[in-house]
């Protein structure tokens, strides 16, 4: 009974009275606005009611909320890195998972404060056993011991194995190379080291078909003509099938210099009209204009001395009028840049003359390395050609100035009747051979 009291008055005089109080004070400001609450304030019993309910309400609502905070939940912690303890020089383990994921069980209030202190390691401790296959437990250092925690996985299976190790060499690879400027080209990568120790298992070490230094050139800062320096370039081993394996390898990381260049050649831009047998009935190119000749490439220099030139097309088909053409420059293949992406071209038509030109030697090409060609009783070695054109441009071709030839791609030995083609530089010309076909033997040297 003593205790009852003591808690009644404890209650009276920390929650009863300060909230009465409260409730007498708001009365006293509100009784100039309404009689009613006047009325209310004066009546000590209806306060002493109000406050009790108030009082009520707000025990519920610590109630309530202690209620939540002492419930169970759960809470994942997800990917929480694994720790082995072994003799790392000695020895090999596998099977042991890099991550595991921690459930956690506990009140709200535990769970909350559990995920405030910093995550503990997952590790497990192998120092006592020896060579061969072993079931481990996983072990997590609790950072509350009245939160439960669960592993998932909790045991493994590992395999521990003595370490071997082999010396290779090394080779590069570049990463990013199109991220390079593309006016750019590199010409050497100069390495730190040329050998690299790769230490594992000697089944692993068996699936090494390559090692190689990863050149990231994204890495560069600044790239420039020259030379530039990359730090803690990757080393990383790759089985046969490009698959990268789980090995040490000493060092784990090298430096590098990268040799940079910027190779390029100016050549011209050849205007090549298609069609032109096909424009209008009595018309021909009298001029082609360009708003460039020449375009700079860029690329490595092997590509660069392979290009001579660099051609447009533009169809003049059915043509029958002067006619500007804008047209985009096909960037050849391997080359990286271009000093010009477009070209404007101006194309206008004259009256068409006809012209012959004699003695245009006649050719061979693409005959296989094993055969030679022998003349025939009645073949030629020159022929007229037909010129199409403005008077002004075909009267100044001479013979020199036409290709005329045969292909011989694919022919073996034996005599065989094939077609005359004529080429010429002149573009804005059509090219036709007076006798279409020539007879030769094909023997073998």
């Amino acid at each position: 009974m003593k205790l009852i009291k003591k808690l009644y008055k404890a209650f009276d005089k920390g929650v009863i009275v300060p909230v009465t109080k409260l409730f007498v004070g708001i009365g006293r400001k509100l009784k100039k606005v309404n009689k009613p609450l006047e009325i209310l304030s004066k009546s000590k019993s209806a306060t002493i009611v109000i406050s009790l309910l108030f009082a009520g309400l707000f025990c519920y609502y610590i109630q309530e909320r202690s209620n939540t905070l002492l419930e169970t939940n759960a809470k994942v912690l997800y990917g929480q890195p694994v720790t082995a303890i072994y003799n790392e020089e000695e020895y090999v383990v596998e099977g042991l998972p890099e991550t595991v994921d921690i459930t956690m069980i506990g009140t709200k209030a535990n769970l909350y404060l559990a995920n405030q202190l910093p995550t503990q390691a997952v590790s497990v401790d192998l120092r006592d056993l020896g060579v061969g296959f072993h079931q481990v437990d996983l072990k997590y250092k609790q950072a509350i011991t009245s939160v439960e925690y669960k592993l998932d996985p909790s045991t493994v299976r590992v395999n521990i194995s003595p370490k071997q190790s082999m010396t290779t060499s090394i080779t590069e690879e570049v990463l990013n190379l199109e991220h390079l400027n593309s006016e750019y080209s590199i010409s050497s990568i100069n390495l730190s080291a040329n050998e690299v120790i790769v230490k594992s298992t000697e089944e692993r070490l068996a699936q090494v078909a390559v090692v190689k230094a990863l050149i990231d050139v994204d890495e560069l800062t600044d790239p420039h003509v020259g030379e530039n320096n990359l730090k803690k370039v990757p080393i990383v081993a790759y089985d046969k099938d490009g698959k990268k394996l789980d090995v040490e390898v000493v060092p784990n990381e090298i430096t590098a210099v990268v040799n940079i260049e910027s190779p390029n050649k100016v050549v011209p831009v050849v205007i090549v009209p298609k069609g032109i047998d096909k424009i209008v009935f009595g018309k021909a190119i009298s001029e082609i204009e360009s708003s460039i000749d020449t375009v700079t490439i860029y690329g490595n220099q092997e590509v660069l001395d392979s290009i001579s030139n660099i051609e447009v097309e533009i169809d003049v088909t059915d043509l029958d009028k002067n006619k500007k053409y804008t047209k985009t420059i096909k960037k050849p293949k391997s080359v990286r840049k271009l000093s010009e992406n477009t070209v404007t071209v101006q194309v206008k038509l004259g009256d068409e003359a006809t012209a012959e030109v004699s003695n245009v030697k006649l050719s061979y090409k693409n005959l296989g390395s094993d055969y030679v060609v022998q003349a025939a009783n009645d073949s030629i070695n020159e022929l007229p050609v037909i010129l199409k054109g403005v008077k002004s441009v075909i009267s100044d071709i001479q013979a020199n100035d036409i290709e005329a030839y045969v292909d011989l791609k694919g022919l073996e030995e034996g005599e065989h009747e094939v077609d005359i083609q004529v080429t010429g530089a002149d573009k804005k010309v059509i090219y036709s051979p007076k006798i279409t076909t020539a007879k030769i033997v094909i023997i073998k040297k």
